[in-house]
């Protein structure tokens, strides 16, 4: 096999087409972080981002989107930031990861979102763990009478509250596919308070991710595009979220909702109605990503999984990296594989995240207006 490494904005049409053809032809694959889109996308924000073209038989038979950093280290595409990484390939591609790495000049790449169970990455695993999906397929309905039958307590407790943010401060609407600069900015304020009241890294301090969710805001086609859904009582906003879509996946990416409204656990109300409008405009899924939210469990009512791994080839950059990461890696794995320990985390990074916001200036505690 011939392995061609390029950058995004590289490729031609008949490689756009030949990759939108693999991910298309594959149930595995239907993930926008799968998507040429995003890719492209990526590849103009960030100098690092690389694909690997696989031919076999000079027939495109692959495509890696992936991050190339300093000393041969790699990355899969967006790393961090995503939720699902993966080869973009004909079913039962027959290339060993050593060989793709050796093709695209890595000395060690890292996974923690590959779709589970592709043959190259196979041997690779170290942990396969599930993802929470609402399925959509028969229709809205039959999906909340699976919630109402499975978890009739929560879903009572959540209609009441919504019952009751409706009397107190106006008709309950969800707005889809939002397209004002506005509500994106709302959103993004009540994340980044989030993140900072939480003691996790704001993703919206840095200009080029702002840019990057812009730019996905603005796309659309019949198969990929973001959707930005906002909850509102009366003309109030109250929740929301931003994610990215295939023809038939909407994936959670940004949820966030206004504290204020705490109460009324308006988070998992707007997810009930995100998926009944997006079972309306033909979605037939919706991913809420793997993580320790105890709503997610009586949410779903099906899974799909994704793997994490290693895979180095012998090198002196491999062996510093394998120290540097491998202790990470494995006290992370305990916390989320406990959930007594994935609590106490939770609470001990709430508890940073006070501290850091109380000795922020009241000028920075302030902004943006209505931010969470």
């Amino acid at each position: 096999m011939k392995v061609t490494v390029v950058r995004p904005g590289e490729l031609q049409e008949p490689e756009l087409t030949r990759w939108r053809e693999l991910q298309h032809a594959s149930a595995s694959l239907d993930n926008p972080f799968l998507s040429v889109e995003f890719a492209l996308a990526l590849g103009r924000l960030r100098s690092y981002v690389r694909v690997a073209v696989v031919e076999d038989g000079g027939k495109v038979v692959g495509f890696l989107p992936f991050e190339r950093h300093a000393f041969g280290i790699g990355k899969p595409l967006g790393s961090w930031l995503t939720t699902c990484h993966g080869l973009i390939s004909v079913p039962d591609l027959d290339l060993p990861a050593r060989e793709l790495l050796r093709g695209c000049g890595l000395s060690v790449f890292d996974f923690d979102h590959m779709v589970a169970g592709q043959p190259t990455w196979a041997p690779h695993e170290s942990a396969v763990r599930p993802v929470p999906m609402m399925d959509l397929t028969a229709g809205f309905e039959s999906y909340i009478g699976l919630v109402r039958e499975n978890s009739p307590k929560n879903y009572k407790t959540v209609r009441y509250k919504e019952r009751k943010l409706a009397r107190e401060h106006g008709e309950i609407r969800l707005a889809w596919a939002a397209a004002d600069a506005e509500s994106m900015r709302v959103l993004t304020g009540w994340k980044s308070d989030q993140y900072r009241r939480t003691g996790r890294v704001d993703r919206f301090a840095q200009p080029w991710i702002v840019e990057l969710i812009d730019e996905m805001h603005a796309s659309g086609s019949p198969s990929f595009g973001g959707v930005l859904t906002m909850l509102y009582a009366g003309d109030t906003p109250v929740a929301g979220h931003f994610g990215l879509r295939t023809h038939n996946t909407l994936v959670g990416w940004f949820p966030a909702y206004d504290p204020e409204f705490a109460r009324y656990s308006p988070g998992i109300m707007h997810h009930l109605h995100m998926a009944e409008q997006a079972a309306s405009h033909g979605l037939g899924q919706v991913d809420m990503g793997k993580g320790g939210r105890e709503y997610k469990g009586w949410l779903k009512n099906g899974v799909i999984h994704v793997s994490e791994g290693r895979v180095s080839r012998p090198s002196a950059t491999a062996a510093v990296h394998w120290m540097g990461r491998t202790p990470v890696n494995k006290a992370r794995n305990i916390v989320v594989d406990r959930p007594s320990l994935y609590r106490l985390a939770d609470r001990l990074l709430k508890g940073f995240g006070r501290v850091r916001t109380s000795l922020q200036p009241e000028s920075i505690e302030k902004e943006p207006s209505g931010a969470r």
